[in-house]
């Protein structure tokens, strides 16, 4: 064993790396469903590591893995930040507003009343609402007391140590409220509730193998028999039969010869024609009342599949099924939509908003021109604009440090942290009016969310790790019982807030919670019970409220504890 913490104190980055892996294995085991996750798995391994060995800590790495962290998540949530504000959005994001602040007026309520030092206060603070980040902020705030650098270091390891003890009871409490909890003192039926919910937004379940009309598409092709109800129509009247399947005539077969299809030709009987449409429409529609054909020649359209980025003043804040009756989307089919990172059921009633990601199919001229109309193509690209990265890394940090506010008689700035975070706010934000600046592949965003937060709160472990058992006996059991008041309170003011002041509709409430909290474990248990992914409309607008305000937290539980 000495061997193995001499090799650990001797090379550091070592320890940083294993204790990633082991936080990563340690965040996947699950109990009755529920896991650590790989973030504060991460922070028990280096803990854990940390009772073997007193391994040194870069202060500068630490800085820099958390500022890439921030800056990530920053950018990830800029496209959809400044919609969170507006229409329908705007009840999530006050119960957001008001879930943080009701989380940090208990964090320091049960702070004080348990005289715990600014550090123990972080970290019941960071654990007990779920948000590893503010274990940064308060890093940094902390660092920039007027104290003696041993006090300084006592209460850094503090956090990690208050974080550990709370984090369990604070992610279990999402999880059961949002799901369980909520609903009965609510008195209502999760699965009844999404299904009415489902209706209002026009959005229909099927049967179990049957692929969604709105997601499934194919081209067949159809003879024209002499008693057809479309012969002698003209084509844009024959689609106008049946406007609610969206069936399109792309081609069309007359005496051997392949026609584009023009709105103003007429049908003819013996024509056979190339139709477009939801799979699950051709097949129960149009199969029993028409000659199917095979021409491969016919059917040969060449189809192009697009991811579109909506940057179009025209398009944001309308419905799927406004958008769907422009000229310019005939033969368009919408095949999923992401917000945030966050797939939205398709419906009708489903309103589109700028940042959105728009997942569209359909004849490759089609494409091309509507993806003009709605935004910009987003193609996979290698390549990250680095100078935009650290440009607005650096004035965000820069940002943070200028700016300050008075706490008492001292005055506290922004801190770089949350300077770096509203930096990558605004910068995802740009992106959605200007495609191509600070492009940055979501595989590298994803690399610096996840590796960034993860070694950041690795090293934190590692850092109190050697004082983590003389920690917990100074902070007491009281620790743990006032975490456990801090995670529920926010949820109780939130449900009932939401409920009976803003008048949310309950699915929309459990899933706001949930992103106020930034748990996405407990949307996903909102869906689970539910039968249903319509929370995430609710969860979507709040998440980063909830990201924003806890982290900043950490800065300020910090100078008020101070």
């Amino acid at each position: 064993m000495i061997w193995v913490e001499q090799f650990l104190v001797k090379y550091p980055e070592l320890a940083v790396f294993l204790a990633i892996s082991l936080g990563y294995l340690i965040g996947a085991v699950k109990f009755g469903g529920f896991g650590l996750g790989p973030v504060t798995g991460s922070l028990f391994a280096g803990i854990l590591i940390g009772q073997f060995a007193h391994v040194p800590v870069s202060a500068v790495a630490k800085s820099f893995l958390f500022l890439l962290f921030l800056f990530g998540i920053g950018y990830s949530v800029g496209p959809q930040f400044l919609q969170a504000l507006k229409r329908d959005g705007m009840k999530p994001v006050l119960l957001a507003i008001v879930v943080c602040v009701t989380g940090l007026l208990t964090a320091i309520a049960v702070a004080k009343m348990l005289g715990l030092d600014p550090g123990f206060a972080a970290g019941l603070l960071s654990g007990s609402l779920t948000e590893s980040p503010a274990m940064g902020t308060a890093t940094e705030a902390i660092n920039a007391l007027p104290l003696p650098e041993a006090d300084r270091a006592r209460f850094v390891a503090h956090i990690a140590v208050a974080d550990a003890v709370c984090y369990m009871f604070g992610a279990v409490s999402v999880i059961l409220f949002c799901s369980v909890v909520g609903p009965k003192l609510l008195g209502i039926n999760l699965v009844t509730e999404a299904l009415e919910l489902e209706k209002e937004y026009g959005i229909t379940r099927t049967t179990s193998g049957v692929a969604s009309a709105w997601r499934k598409f194919e081209v067949r092709a159809y003879r024209i028999s002499d008693n057809a109800p479309i012969a002698g129509m003209s084509i844009i009247d024959a689609e106008a039969i049946f406007p609610q399947h969206r069936l399109f005539i792309q081609r069309m077969r007359r005496d051997g010869q392949i026609l584009e299809a023009a709105p103003e030709h007429e049908i003819n009987p013996g024509d056979i024609v190339a139709v477009s449409g939801p799979r699950e429409t051709l097949v129960n529609l149009l199969g029993p009342r028409s000659e199917e054909v095979e021409d491969r020649e016919l059917l040969d359209v060449p189809i192009s599949i697009a991811d579109v980025l909506l940057t179009s003043r025209e398009l944001k804040g309308r419905s799927i099924e406004d958008v769907a009756k422009e000229s310019w989307a005939r033969s368009l089919y919408l095949r999923a939509l992401s917000r945030g990172g966050q797939a939205i059921p398709l419906a009708p009633g489903i309103i589109l908003e700028r940042g959105d990601i728009l997942h569209v199919v359909g004849p490759e001229t089609v494409v091309s021109s509507a993806a003009k109309r709605i935004g910009v193509i987003v193609a996979p690209s290698a390549t990250t604009d680095f100078f935009v990265l650290g440009l607005a890394i650096f004035l965000g940090g820069l940002v943070g440090v200028l700016v300050t506010f008075p706490i008492g008689d001292m005055r506290i700035s922004l801190s770089t942290s949350v300077g770096v975070l509203l930096a990558g706010l605004l910068v995802g934000h740009l992106r959605t009016r200007f495609p191509l600046f600070g492009r940055i592949p979501d595989a590298a965003v994803s690399l610096m969310t996840a590796l960034g937060l993860a070694a950041f709160v690795a090293m934190t472990g590692l850092h109190a790790g050697p004082v983590f058992v003389s920690a917990i006996g100074e902070a007491g059991i009281g620790l743990l019982f006032g975490g456990m008041i801090v995670s529920i309170t926010p949820l109780i003011v939130g449900l009932y807030f939401g409920r009976y002041i803003l008048r949310m509709n309950p699915i929309l409430l459990l899933g706001g919670l949930a992103g106020a909290q930034t748990m996405t474990a407990g949307m996903a248990a909102v869906q689970d019970r539910s039968g249903s992914t319509i929370a995430v409309l609710g969860y979507t607008p709040a998440v980063p409220i909830g990201h924003i305000l806890l982290t900043t937290w950490g800065t300020v539980i910090v100078g008020i504890m101070a």
